[in-house]
């Protein structure tokens, strides 16, 4: 007796229509980052962050930035 070893794969019983590709795929755009200005020295910074340039957070210093 012959065995076929073949495998089989799931296979779409019909085409997917374009618009429901690009439905599916609509949570995919990219976004730009918003950004906040710091109170402090008013660099833009991501909101809920420390500032990079001066070490404030909510009026505070939190990190200590060393002159130059």
């Amino acid at each position: 007796m012959m065995t076929l070893n073949i495998q089989l794969f799931a296979v779409p019983f019909r085409k997917v229509s374009k618009t429901r590709k690009r439905m599916r795929r609509s949570h995919n755009a990219i976004v730009a980052p918003s950004m906040v200005k710091c109170p402090n020295c008013g660099e833009a910074i991501k909101p809920h962050r420390v500032c990079p340039k001066c070490g404030y957070y909510k009026g505070k210093e939190v990190v200590s930035k060393k002159e130059a």
